[in-house]
């Protein structure tokens, strides 16, 4: 790592314990959870429903070649990533976390809604799959945008000494989007049949998303600047504007920490909580609504013990949790590999959950932890490019390496490679200094 990485030594650390959140501080809280929620539920409704509006979208002659393509407009997503992660980044460093947070929504809730209200290939041809391409651009960038602002404002406005608790939010309101997105699938094809979940049914969890999208909208606009940002900005007023990547190139070491990072979160989180329903069906043979079932469980108990990893983080530091996740999954990732193929429902729900529960020790940190390992200036882009390549490398491969090697009868070098990337979120913390509650406001920023 870069000697010249902008992260506080152990013996120089600002800790700040006294503290509290604010009303203002707490209603925040609902306005970057439910927009999180939203960005995580775009994404899980679409790779859900995808089956029901593929041939809708798509020449319906070849429903196979149909979904293919339904699936390949989803990858284009990943692709957009690091545009959005420059673009969004300098937004949130120049012009305020609260600006990108508001254009991070309008992108993804226009993308719901242009998803919802799409033509089909019967109706207007391959105008349709062009304006599929379009929404999912748009909410290829706002995740990306979202990442930015959000972890960055989460940390910047959460009371020091308990950052990692209220970072939580992020991935308790990812879960739990993706629990509804699997709820509501399970209620509407319960309700409807195969003709009109196909016709029209699939469209209604996009334009609801699109509602909740103006209702968040609405939230972020009652939103303040965190006190940091303000105060780096009037302190920096009359200086100077550098280049955003110059400074995100100062503090590669940095960079180079939430690359590995990301890493070990992508693969893991993508093969679990993402594809887990697809591979317990093609691979462990389980009734799609069995693997249905289970998976509603163990989201469930993920969004219930991230708050509570989340704060014990608040107390043994980031460097513990983070261990605890990278040797926990290095050491389980084939004894839970074998469990979740059993063949019975129980074995693959108790997996799943355990795996969920791993994660959450990485995952509900994860936020506050990247934050924390950068100056005010350039916290958000110093995040958001190294984040974005890797999920561009990691996110965007895991589900379809994991199923194309299970097909080949080499599940275990899958395996081996979740494994082989949990440790480098290890190796990454063994090579970084403890961040726990240090003081994010300029003042407190180190000067490589």
């Amino acid at each position: 790592m870069s000697t010249s990485d902008p992260v506080h030594a152990p013996t120089t650390t600002r800790l700040i314990t006294t503290r509290r959140a604010s009303p203002q501080q707490r209603r925040t809280l609902l306005g970057i959870g439910l927009g999180n929620a939203l960005e995580t539920f775009d994404w899980s409704a679409y790779a859900l429903f995808a089956p029901f509006f593929a041939t809708q979208i798509f020449n319906p002659a070849d429903p196979g070649a149909a979904l293919l393509a339904t699936f390949a407009v989803f990858g284009a997503g990943f692709l957009i990533r690091p545009f959005g992660a420059v673009a969004f980044g300098w937004l949130a460093d120049r012009k305020g976390r609260k600006v990108s947070l508001i254009a991070a929504i309008l992108c993804a809730s226009a993308g719901l809604l242009l998803i919802g209200a799409a033509p089909t290939y019967q109706s207007a041809g391959l105008l349709g799959a062009a304006i599929l391409l379009i929404a999912r651009l748009l909410q290829g960038v706002a995740h990306t945008g979202e990442v930015a602002a959000a972890y960055t404002y989460i940390a910047e406005v959460a009371p020091p000494a308990r950052r990692g608790l209220w970072s939580s939010v992020i991935y308790s309101s990812g879960l739990g989007a993706t629990l509804l997105a699997s709820l509501f699938g399970t209620l509407l094809t319960a309700i409807l049949d195969h003709q009109q979940m196909t016709s029209w049914g699939w469209r209604i969890p996009f334009l609801a998303g699109a509602a909740l999208g103006l209702f968040t909208l609405v939230l972020r606009r009652r939103m303040n600047e965190p006190e940091a940002f303000v105060k780096q900005i009037r302190d920096s007023a009359g200086e100077p504007k550098r280049s955003v990547l110059a400074d995100v190139w100062r503090c590669r070491g940095a960079g180079a920490r939430v690359f590995l990072l990301t890493a070990a979160n992508a693969v893991f989180f993508y093969a679990w909580i993402v594809a887990g329903p697809s591979w317990a069906v093609s691979v462990a043979k389980l009734a799609p609504a069995e693997a249905l079932l289970a998976s509603c469980f163990a989201l469930g108990a993920g969004v219930a013990v991230l708050p509570i990893l989340g704060a014990l983080s608040d107390r043994i530091g980031r460097r513990r949790s983070t261990y605890i996740y990278g040797i926990g999954v290095a050491t389980l990732a084939y004894p839970l590999d074998q469990l979740g193929r059993g063949g019975a429902a129980w074995r693959f729900a108790l997996a799943m959950t355990i795996a969920v529960v791993l994660f959450a020790f990485l995952g509900s940190i994860f936020p506050a932890l990247l934050a924390e390992l950068f100056p005010t200036g350039i916290r958000a882009s110093g995040i958001a490019l190294p984040y974005a390549l890797a999920a561009v490398l990691f996110a965007g491969t895991a589900p379809f390496l994991q199923q194309w090697l299970n097909q080949r009868g080499s599940g275990v070098v899958f395996v081996a490679y979740i494994a082989v990337t949990a440790l480098l979120g290890a190796v990454a913390m063994y090579f970084s200094p403890e961040t726990r509650g240090i003081d994010l406001s300029p003042t407190g920023d180190p000067h490589p």
